[in-house]
């Protein structure tokens, strides 16, 4: 039995390529009585997210027969409730020429490989020459959209696979997979160290509470989970493949140094040896590698209009390449 009757009309043609028209009815059913207009919405137009929807009933954007409602009027049943929403730029950022490597792109998603050395959104010190920025240059639509269909991030010199929303609905849909942890997510990594065979890292992490710029292990953190396992040995180094089943910020790279067992290259959570210490060439040119050695290799999801199952890879980066090219050729393989 239907419970709703859904119509939905996206018109952008009188507008420019930045806005765009979005007008949803759906009538409530019976079983909806008394209940909060915003509960039902977000069952009726789960397209968005509740916080949305929230922010158009206050604003007149989302109204009861027309009529405007509070946030926690009770509905009667039989009701239309009707969004007409015109979207508008989320920000003010500036569209740059940034090269973007696409993987996939389709009308509902792009899967890009990030590079190093670039910021995925425009904070403090990094205003512009962001992925961000770059997206709206090549995809001028993507400016009415929540940090121009960003939906996860990769840390600067991290390297990789990322998915970023074309639509509305493909953002809330994304965002709502990640949260229910239903998008794979693999990494490759190289590690200080012999890390025995596979395991789990289960521990919640919060900000650093004396350096604010760093994250932390704490008891009272979010919970956060890094499931690895060994690719192969070099001597005093381990090639790890590692999948997130959270995606807490430095969550890998901050997990790894807690088990003792820290990223090559990565100056924040890593090994500080000054080279004059460090005794071999090969320790000298690790202890040169310029970033934390770690790439989101695979990234796995169910489409959101299609409803299947998609997985992309992208090959280590030749840096990293060269990384294992030099510790196989100085260290012991196991």
């Amino acid at each position: 039995m239907r419970l709703l009757e859904r119509s939905m009309v996206l018109d952008s043609t009188s507008k420019p390529p930045q806005q765009k028209l979005i007008n949803i009815q759906c009538v409530v059913d019976a079983q909806y009585q008394k209940h909060r207009l915003d509960q039902v919405a977000a069952i009726l137009f789960d397209s968005f997210s509740r916080s949305r929807l929230q922010r158009w009933i206050k604003s007149g954007q989302l109204t009861v027969d027309g009529k405007l409602c509070p946030v926690d009027y009770r509905l009667k049943g039989g009701e239309t409730l009707t969004i007409d929403v015109e979207q508008v730029p989320e920000g003010d950022w500036l569209p740059q020429e940034i090269p973007i490597e696409v993987v996939h792109e389709d009308d509902d998603l792009i899967v890009l490989n990030k590079p190093k050395d670039l910021v995925v959104h425009p904070a403090a010190g990094n205003w512009s020459g962001t992925l961000l920025n770059g997206l709206l240059h090549k995809w001028p639509e993507l400016r009415v959209l929540p940090r121009a269909g960003i939906v996860h991030r990769l840390d600067k010199d991290t390297t990789g696979l990322m998915v970023v929303a074309k639509t509305l609905y493909t953002h809330s849909f994304l965002v709502d997979q990640l949260q229910k942890r239903r998008v794979k997510r693999e990494y490759e990594t190289i590690v200080y160290g012999c890390v025995s065979g596979s395991g789990s890292i289960n521990q919640s992490i919060g900000r650093h509470p004396k350096i604010r710029t760093k994250m932390a292990v704490l008891e009272h953190g979010k919970k956060a989970v890094t499931h690895y396992k060994a690719i192969k040995y070099f001597g005093r180094f381990t090639h790890l493949r590692l999948q997130l089943e959270t995606g807490r910020t430095h969550q890998i790279r901050l997990h790894m140094a807690h088990i003792k067992h820290p990223i090559v290259g990565d100056s924040v959570y890593g090994h500080t040896t000054p080279l004059h210490k460090q005794k071999s060439e090969m320790d000298k040119t690790i202890g040169r590698f310029p970033r934390q050695a770690l790439h989101a290799i695979a990234l796995g999801l169910k489409h959101p209009k299609s409803g299947m199952t998609m997985q992309w890879t992208a090959k280590l980066p030749e840096d990293m390449q060269m990384l294992l090219r030099v510790l196989k050729s100085g260290g012991d393989d196991y």
